[in-house]
């Protein structure tokens, strides 16, 4: 049987608990049935690249990747720990779990491209969607503009002063000929296509579900000029939410190269959409 390793429990800070109205404050969260505002899963995967690095060696920031889905959600500063088990050479289970035991996300990394990761499963099992209002107009497959992306330095210096994990290569620029970007500011870079991929009618609280990151020719660093493209995958459905399964990379403007890749799954709550609420009251009279 393969060891297991395990990382050291930390309690995560809910660094945007004071964003009123989203799935993060505590008011908003405990409305739609949660104990409080939740952690962003980015936030948690923060903890991951110690382990990955320890397992896959420096070469994980050129061409690792993690697959990631979000189990359960938890709150500011619920102690947490991340596990990996080796599963074979190049591949490896990963999960974190709350102080019960319990799932807060699972999933799987590698070192170099993985077509049997947790995001690649789910993503050949998700059906199509019965009824969708807020996003209604999402259209599957059309690229969006190629956006210019920059991560600035301050953003690192505000991650370093909350983060879980810190790491020599987030500080250090001679490491890797630039200051690696902590994942959580890595996967906001990749999000500036939503806007053009995603339309949403109407008011409505999102939270994510599942994202996966892969470096294709990392790592991504601090005050470089990318670009990112992408487009929607497939929509589906729950009882309780919307579902958007998108795709987003960078790539060096200069080249055109890829440099890192973002697979993300995210819901948006029926209960807080007044286009739900509204139309089931009619329904009910």
């Amino acid at each position: 049987m393969s060891a297991t390793i395990s990382g050291p429990w930390r309690r995560p800070t809910n660094t945007s608990a004071d964003e009123k109205g989203g799935i993060h404050d505590d008011d908003t969260a405990q409305d739609l049935g949660f104990a409080g505002g939740t952690i962003a899963g980015s936030i948690h995967m923060e903890q991951f690249p110690p382990l990955l690095v320890e397992h896959f060696g420096d070469a994980w920031w050129s061409r690792g990747g993690m697959s990631l889905y979000f189990k359960a959600a938890t709150v500011d500063h619920e102690p947490v720990c991340c596990k990996l088990e080796p599963a074979g050479e190049n591949r490896a289970r990963i999960w974190m779990e709350n102080e019960e035991g319990a799932l807060v996300m699972e999933g799987s990394a590698s070192l170099g491209e993985d077509e049997d990761s947790e995001v690649s499963q789910r993503l050949k099992t998700v059906r199509p969607p019965g009824d969708l209002r807020m996003m209604a107009d999402v259209v599957t497959g059309v690229d969006s503009p190629e956006c210019p992306v920059t991560i600035p330095a301050e953003s690192i210096d505000a991650r370093l002063a909350v983060i879980t994990e810190p790491m020599p290569c987030y500080s250090d620029e001679t490491i890797f000929g630039g200051r690696v970007v902590p994942i959580a500011p890595f996967i906001h870079a990749f999000r500036v296509v939503e806007p053009h991929i995603i339309p949403v009618s109407g008011p409505y609280v999102g939270l994510f579900g599942s994202i996966e990151v892969q470096y294709l020719d990392g790592p991504v660093v601090a005050e470089r000029n990318y670009v990112a493209q992408g487009h929607v995958l497939a929509l589906s459905d729950s009882p309780k939410t919307e579902i958007v399964w998108y795709i987003s990379t960078l790539s060096d403007p200069s080249t055109g190269k890829a440099v890192a890749r973002m697979t993300k799954m995210d819901r948006l709550m029926k209960d807080a959409s007044p286009l739900w609420a509204s139309q089931e009251r009619h329904r009910d009279k």
